[in-house]
């Protein structure tokens, strides 16, 4: 329709998406509880539950890199290797990974040799950082646009919290993050001042709904990496 905003335009399209996802996570529920009820003997179901609970770490069914309304992508589409990492900026985990990886992904993807879709979402809710500090990453990402939505996000893991904090950065921390990765502070100020938003909820969901259920959580070309450490992925893609 004429004169939509982009902005409509992409609530359209996570709406779209969304419902999609739903639809494709009905489908394996009911493939998963056909294979449950099948299983009859003590010996088969104990392997059935085995099966089943080795599945649900790698039944995530994601977009490709570079196809999320709700991440900020760096290497090109034509790279031989294509990572997704869904992650939690509070994740200590998620940290280690960052931490051991940042350069050696950045040099790659500068190289032309994977590309990194970096997915930020609410997982941890022991307080409301983490919400708060994706939902800083959306305004920054539509405010600013991917390039300095990418170094505020480094930022927000080379300066970290500790989980298990008492205290939280507060939102004039995010704002001066921001400032410092290059947004304008006019641009950002409301939107972060303002705790968490639709971007942050609908990551979450987007998340959820494609099967994640911990951070990091990591797919090398579109398959789930068992073992999400930093030395395991640079070895995936290199």
């Amino acid at each position: 329709m004429a004169g939509r905003s982009r902005a409509e335009t992409r609530a359209t399209q996570r709406a779209e998406r969304l419902a999609e996802l739903k639809k494709q996570a009905r489908a394996r529920e009911r493939r998963r509880n056909l294979m449950v009820g099948g299983v009859a003997a003590a010996v088969l179901v104990l392997v059935g539950v085995v099966f089943y609970v080795v599945s649900q770490g790698n039944n995530v069914d994601a977009t490709a890199a570079g196809q999320s309304d709700y991440g900020v992508t760096i290497g090109p589409d034509s790279a031989p290797h294509k990572v997704v990492v869904y992650e939690d900026f509070l994740c200590p985990f998620c940290g280690r990974l960052e931490a051991a990886t940042h350069k050696q992904l950045a040099t790659l993807a500068d190289d032309g040799k994977v590309q990194v879709d970096y997915r930020p979402f609410t997982l941890l809710t022991r307080s409301d950082y983490s919400a708060r500090a994706t939902s800083a990453f959306g305004v920054v990402l539509d405010t600013s646009g991917p390039t300095v939505a990418k170094k505020f996000h480094d930022l927000l893991y080379a300066d970290q919290p500790s989980e298990t904090a008492t205290t939280f950065p507060d939102a004039q921390w995010l704002i001066d993050k921001a400032v410092e990765a290059g947004a304008d502070q006019g641009a950002v100020k409301a939107g972060i001042e303002a705790g968490e938003n639709d971007f942050a909820r609908e990551a979450t969901q987007d998340a959820q709904v494609a099967g994640v259920t911990g951070t990091p959580t990591v797919l090398v070309d579109g398959k789930v990496l068992a073992n999400a450490d930093g030395q395991t992925l640079l070895d995936a893609v290199q």
